[in-house]
């Protein structure tokens, strides 16, 4: 039973929400890319005042983990650990990949559906990570190039979500292809956010960093990956 703030830094998204007890009772986010510098503070700001609350009521500080943009995720990991030094209060980091898979409606999901969460790389690349419909990982954090082939391995419906997945959708289309969200938000992060509070899963407030998961360069494999 927590108050958290939630900061999702990982795209060209700015996302800041507030959440108690694991529901969302604000949310403030920009969608203007290349602004977390100056945006960032000033939407934690309007987040904590519009819900009416200080930093000092809060119980801890949830922060995207990456995969993402390697100067957005720096952002956001500096001022997310500002806070929790300056407030003494516990630092709950969870994956981008999670956070874009947890806004997926359950009840939409069958038993053999499965969530792909995709976001963009470059060209027709994307880091993807693919859950089972209880948000169990199935195929973890890896880069892909996508073709025809892509998600092909996987019985019932694939629900993609994120920017990777929307161009994904543009060049090939399936039948078995769902797409939902297509951005990031700090909304989805709410329940999970919660749970690790409860659980005590705590990051590292010193020594924690971004998974940027940085690939220079990508060779395509001969072997499906789905």
């Amino acid at each position: 039973m927590a108050l958290i703030l939630l900061l999702e830094t990982s795209t060209d998204v700015c996302s800041v929400a507030l959440s108690k007890n694991g529901i969302v009772i604000n949310i403030e986010e920009s969608l203007e890319a290349n602004t977390h510098t100056e945006k960032l503070t000033i939407l934690i700001k309007q987040c904590l005042d519009g819900a009416g609350y200080s930093f000092k009521a809060l119980d801890a500080v949830a922060l995207s983990s990456g995969p993402g943009s390697y100067t957005s995720l720096r952002i956001g990991t500096a001022t997310a650990k500002g806070i929790c030094y300056a407030m003494g209060i516990p630092l709950i980091t969870l994956s981008s990949l999670y956070i874009l898979a947890s806004g997926v409606d359950p009840s939409l999901l069958q038993a053999q559906d499965v969530i792909i969460s995709l976001i963009d790389a470059r060209r027709m690349e994307a880091y993807a990570e693919v859950y089972d419909h209880n948000l169990n990982v199935l195929v973890p954090l890896h880069a892909i190039i996508f073709d025809e082939h892509s998600f092909g391995g996987f019985l019932g419906t694939k629900h993609l979500c994120g920017d990777g997945a929307e161009k994904f959708i543009e060049a090939y289309h399936q039948d078995t292809l769902k797409m939902h969200h297509n951005r990031t938000s700090a909304q989805y992060m709410a329940q999970p956010a919660e749970r690790a509070y409860i659980d005590r899963k705590f990051s590292d407030v010193a020594y924690f960093t971004p998974e940027y998961f940085k690939v220079p360069s990508i060779t395509k494999s001969e072997k499906k990956l789905f």
